[in-house]
């Protein structure tokens, strides 16, 4: 493994920083601590900031010594989940309800470290620009940076993001052409039928029964409309009708998400639900409205850019731990907006199993969104040194 020396040596002092952050966890758009954190560690290594982007957004700018015009950016998300920790060592949080569960902590400490190396050693051509990003959790703060003028402030000719990923060996890394992460979307159906005593329903209208029914005919949406070679999830999570058990109530609320891996998917599972939802409830004379909200696009990674990563990543950690077949998640990401816009590429960093935890530790898994979760510290260096050599050789390429 070819780490980059200085990195390593600060590994103490960069951990030490993703402790505080852990232990002070802020949900979307509300990250004014981290951000004034991130924001003061670059400037006091000599790095211009811009502050504002997606209302906490941090954008350090890190010159190279050698001319050239291409740039690119490197991201990493700063927003903690609304859930509690079940962890007691010394940097849990210490906001009741709020976690660095997700290890964005651990992201922002990996592409801080990588900041100051790059200030410190600017024998490359271009711009790096280091993107730390609010609101990943759900909150679109990818879009809203965008939206805030992003790339147009900072014109970057791709942009590369990375996650760590537990239950993959630390030292190892995952990238893939294509899809990586799946789009995120939910759905609320709601059935009007007509209410009655439960002794006597042929005086109403079951919306409980056009619900069942409904619930099971979404699912050959999945089974029967779409492409089997062409991923998908349709899952309906909740159910919410009635509130006696000898009455049929006047509605019945289906909800749920749909996960897919493409565009195609997604249009084809959403123009079905909408006519399966209004023939169903129809034929058993229910009334009925569907709301489809997409949130998330899939995060596909562009080819040229997954190809490069890959090799940057062989030559610090070596073929054998670089996963070029990694299974793709249906788990969502913003960073899909990003690369909507701009090519680029999305690596899993492997977290381990868990063993890093210190003493007090939960008695749950080391997950993602787990009440045990933590990040490994030892990946810092690593994750570091690849932000460094991706951003140093993607700028050499260009601009030679």
């Amino acid at each position: 493994m070819k780490l980059a020396e200085p990195i390593v040596e600060w590994k103490s002092e960069i951990a030490a920083i993703r402790r505080d952050i852990h232990a002070h966890p802020e949900l979307a758009y509300e990250e004014v601590r981290t951000a004034d954190l991130v924001a003061g560690k670059l400037e006091s290594w000599g790095i211009p900031v811009h502050r504002g982007l997606g209302i906490t957004g941090v954008v350090g700018i890190i010159k190279g010594g050698i001319e050239g015009e291409r740039a690119v950016g490197l991201r990493a998300d700063m927003d903690a989940l609304p859930m509690q920790e079940a962890n007691t060592f010394d940097h849990a949080s210490k906001h009741p309800g709020k976690m660095h569960a997700c290890g964005h902590d651990g992201h922002t400490a990996m592409l801080l470290g990588a900041a100051r190396y790059l200030s410190q050693h600017r024998d490359f051509p271009g711009t790096v620009y280091v993107i730390f990003q609010p609101a990943e959790e759900g909150f679109s703060g990818a879009k809203a940076m965008i939206d805030d003028g992003l790339f147009s402030l900072f014109p970057m000719d791709a942009v590369f993001g990375m996650h760590n990923w537990p239950g993959m060996e630390a030292g190892t890394f995952g990238v893939v052409a294509g899809p990586i992460m799946a789009s995120s979307n939910t759905f609320e159906i709601r059935l009007e039928g007509k209410g009655a005593h439960g002794a006597m329903p042929h005086l109403g209208v079951d919306p409980v029964m056009a619900a069942v029914q409904l619930a099971q005919s979404l699912q050959t949406i999945v089974t029967r409309d779409r492409n089997p070679l062409d991923p998908a999830v349709l899952s309906i999570t909740q159910i919410h009708s009635g509130s006696a058990d000898n009455v049929i109530p006047n509605e019945a609320t289906l909800r749920g998400t749909v996960r897919t891996f493409s565009d195609q998917a997604l249009d084809l599972i959403e123009q079905r639900m909408a006519q399966v939802t209004e023939h169903t409830s129809r034929a058993l004379n229910c009334t009925s409205d569907f709301a489809f909200h997409r949130k998330y696009p899939p995060t596909i990674n562009h080819a040229t850019e997954a190809a490069f990563c890959a090799k940057v990543l062989e030559g610090i950690v070596g073929a054998g731990h670089v996963d070029q077949s990694v299974q793709p998640s249906m788990g969502a990401e913003d960073f899909a907006f990003m690369l909507k816009e701009k090519p680029g590429c999305y690596v899993w960093i492997g977290n381990g199993q868990g063993g890093h935890r210190d003493q007090g530790h939960g008695t749950g898994p080391c997950m993602l969104h787990n009440g045990s979760y933590d990040f490994n510290d030892e990946l810092i260096p690593l994750g570091a040194t690849y932000w460094v050599e991706l951003a140093r050789q993607w700028l050499a390429s260009q601009n030679g």
